[in-house]
């Protein structure tokens, strides 16, 4: 069977190259190249360098108007990060790879919403893309543990997403979301990635929840680091790997050996 792809993020490049090992890929539909890093040189987004890799064509439109051709009667979205319009909607059957058990956790950040808010349980919905946000009937889903961060999710996430995609096609079916039970994960924005020490446990979730690609932030022993893990001992949290600004990560031992 042939698909499109329509992805940006690690995670749906994670999600194309699981789909390229079972199906047969089109073409990649993904954002245009943005600058990256502090000289803010032209990158390529993490599914082209996928896509080029296994020698998938690439799109890269502003934006996927109705003059864009997309050439797959069935569209894989997975963490694309444009809207879909409703010309392009109605072309082909759109299948969204979202990574929680929808209707809880509809939005941009369903896998670190859901451990920063201690779920312990989590999953995949392979959804119909349609105007709402995050709403269309299922097709399939799956629950799973959530695991110790945000990356063990989105791995797991990836990997349930093409087995569930594999038992779907070529032939869904879909049944409605629930009404009851719906809830919203907002972007991460900077408010979200300062902890309070003073609170161990959401401090520890939110480290969970924003590792290995985002980080949280705290001031220890006057400075400012992004701490990527941690764990709770007597009441108190305590770093293992830290980053200071300006600098690589560190286990906690040695970047207080540096302090001294």
């Amino acid at each position: 069977m042939t698909l499109g792809v329509a992805a940006t993020a690690r995670f749906g490049a994670d999600v194309l190259e699981r789909l390229a090992d079972r199906f047969d890929v089109a073409f990649l539909l993904t954002r245009p190249d943005a600058p990256k890093g502090r000289g803010r040189t032209l990158a390529p987004p993490p599914a082209k360098e996928t896509a080029e890799r296994l020698g998938s064509p690439v799109l890269q439109p502003e934006r996927p108007g109705a003059e864009v051709e997309l050439p797959a009667e069935t569209i894989v979205v997975a963490a694309y990060g444009l809207l879909i319009p409703e010309s392009q909607l109605e072309r082909a059957l759109w299948l969204n790879v979202h990574p929680s058990l929808l209707p809880r956790w509809r939005g941009a950040a369903p896998v670190e919403r859901a451990i920063m808010a201690g779920d312990e349980e989590t999953g995949v919905t392979i959804h119909r893309t349609v105007k709402e946000l995050d709403a269309g009937p299922i097709a399939a889903q799956r629950a799973f543990a959530v695991g110790e961060d945000a990356g063990a999710v989105y791995a797991r996430a990836a990997e349930v997403a093409v087995e569930l995609l594999g038992e779907a096609l070529p032939e869904p079916e879909f049944r409605p979301q629930p009404e009851e039970g719906v809830t919203y994960a907002a972007k991460i924005g900077p408010e979200d990635r300062e902890l309070d020490l003073s609170d161990p446990g959401d401090a520890l979730r939110r480290i969970r929840a924003l590792s290995p690609h985002i980080g949280a932030r705290a001031e220890l022993h006057g400075r400012r680091v992004t701490v990527w893990r941690a764990t709770i001992e007597g009441g108190t949290l305590v770093p293992i790997e830290v980053q200071p600004e300006g600098r690589r990560r560190m286990s906690y031992d040695e970047f207080r050996r540096g302090l001294r």
